[in-house]
């Protein structure tokens, strides 16, 4: 009953929107244009149609006696009309309105860290669903760390027979059963995001965040290596200087393509600490020449932007601070200056895994402390790094490290609602965003998430 009654005044109180002028929305991405008319029907099956009229994952959704209907210009946005349907519904009705929308950014993603937990195809099933709700249109996997290795090469065997038997707080304690996705539950992850039209972006993080590698084959260390399960970060490198390092990620690179069917490969590059800066740009400029050959557009964290010599489109991840430390800012600048575009994930308020508040159970603090709710809504991708604004922004990441994660539940505790934050960010039109504006639709948001038995953060009024 609560959740009903906030609706009908929400719908009601004919309150201005930012980013449109209109009426005020319950929706969550805020949509391009809301308009609410009197009257209210039940729920039934929309009608769809394809129309050339608006952009690329747009939609138009028109609600009245006659019927329900949704036009779009593609696939993708059919599908984005049905899931604002969905938070339209309270009780098996939904109100009459007319909505034309359309997304800020092409690229609106989440990343999941598989690789400090693992988590299973289910799992990641599970979280494929959730982020569907927003609108978001990638998922990007981290799948390789010091802790495991969770994705099968044939030709390097021993990267999942011995390097992803071991995870965070040594619950894969040697595991004899392998944590990992064989190529054919990789392949049903690729097609079971698809059907959500998302598009599965695969991390191989290299040459740091590669103890799991060197634990399999000792040979790509210039150091020895013993399995880890802690959550530090910096200690490990692959061998630069070896020309087996080479045919490793040649052959690693080639199999995770082949496999992917999207645009993007993640060759990661950040916090590599144990590697001399000569070593660093040496193996940048190799290894991004080779996986370039795999017909990839290639992503990387935004140290590889250290780089002066990257493929042409390399996209650059910017994971500092929304006021950036020390040369991440110019890192930055140096894929867009190279012909890529920039992802943003502000860690201080993008990254899902920071607590909420210091008493959260979960999530760690080292991004500037914890990040409430409100932190997570108040800032703009575009006001970030000078010299970076739409144009040169491909779009908006919330990544989830695992170190204190070890279930889909934590997982969802930790995104939700803070991923709607970032997703309103990610596809709304850029304006002066009120968290008094934005409180009410994440409080029906959600009374969504309870309905679908998506576990969130309790500390939300009205939770």
């Amino acid at each position: 009953m609560r959740l009903l009654t906030i609706l009908v005044l929400v719908l009601l109180s004919g309150c201005s929107a930012p980013q449109n002028g209109t009426q005020m929305t319950t929706v969550i991405p805020a949509p391009v244009s809301f308009e609410l008319h009197d009257g209210w029907r039940d729920l039934a099956e929309p009608q769809l149609a394809l129309v050339d009229t608006l952009p690329e994952e747009g939609y138009r959704l028109e609600i009245d006696a006659s019927g329900i209907r949704i036009e779009a210009a593609d696939e993708p946005g059919l599908f984005h009309g049905r899931q604002t349907l969905l938070q339209l519904t309270v009780d098996g009705r939904v109100p009459f309105v007319t909505i034309e929308d359309y997304p800020r950014f092409a690229y609106r993603g989440a990343m999941l860290d598989v690789a400090r937990h693992f988590f299973g195809v289910e799992d990641v099933k599970k979280y494929i669903d959730d982020i569907a709700l927003l609108k978001l249109n990638h998922l990007h996997l981290h799948l390789t760390d010091d802790q495991g290795w969770r994705i099968q090469i044939d030709s390097w065997p021993e990267l999942t027979r011995a390097g992803a038997t071991t995870e965070v707080g040594g619950r894969g304690g040697g595991s004899a059963v392998p944590l990992y996705y064989s190529k054919d539950q990789y392949r049903e992850i690729v097609e079971y995001a698809a059907s959500r039209f998302i598009t599965i972006v695969p991390e191989i993080d290299m040459p740091g965040h590669t103890n799991a590698a060197s634990v399999a084959y000792p040979e790509l260390s210039d150091t020895p290596v013993q399995p880890y399960e802690g959550i530090e970060v910096g200690f490990s490198s692959l061998a630069i200087r070896s020309e087996r390092t080479y045919q490793f990620v040649d052959d690693v690179v080639r199999e995770v393509a082949a496999l992917t069917p999207g645009a993007y490969l993640h060759l990661g590059g950040d916090e590599s600490l144990s590697t001399s800066d000569d070593d660093f740009l040496y193996f940048i400029g190799r290894a991004t020449a080779i996986a370039a050959t795999y017909g990839k557009t290639l992503i990387g964290w935004h140290e590889m932007g250290r780089s002066t010599e990257l493929p042409a489109g390399t996209i650059g991840q910017y994971w500092s601070f929304t006021t950036p430390q020390p040369g991440a800012a110019e890192h930055t600048l140096s894929f867009v200056e190279q012909g890529g575009a920039v992802i943003m994930s502000p860690a201080d308020v993008a990254y899902l895994d920071m607590k909420y508040d210091p008493l959260t159970e979960l999530g760690l603090t080292w991004a500037n402390g914890p990040t409430s709710i409100e932190e997570s809504y108040g800032w703009d991708p575009a006001a970030i790094v000078p010299g970076i604004g739409d144009e040169q922004l491909l779009g908006v990441e919330a990544p989830l490290w695992s170190e204190t994660t070890a279930t889909i539940q934590d997982v969802e505790y930790l995104a939700f609602p803070r991923l709607a934050s970032v997703a309103e960010i990610a596809w709304s039109p850029r304006g002066t965003r009120d968290f008094a504006e934005f409180s009410p639709r994440l409080d029906r948001f959600v009374g969504l998430l309870d309905e679908l038995r998506i576990k969130h953060y309790l500390g939300f009024p009205g939770t």
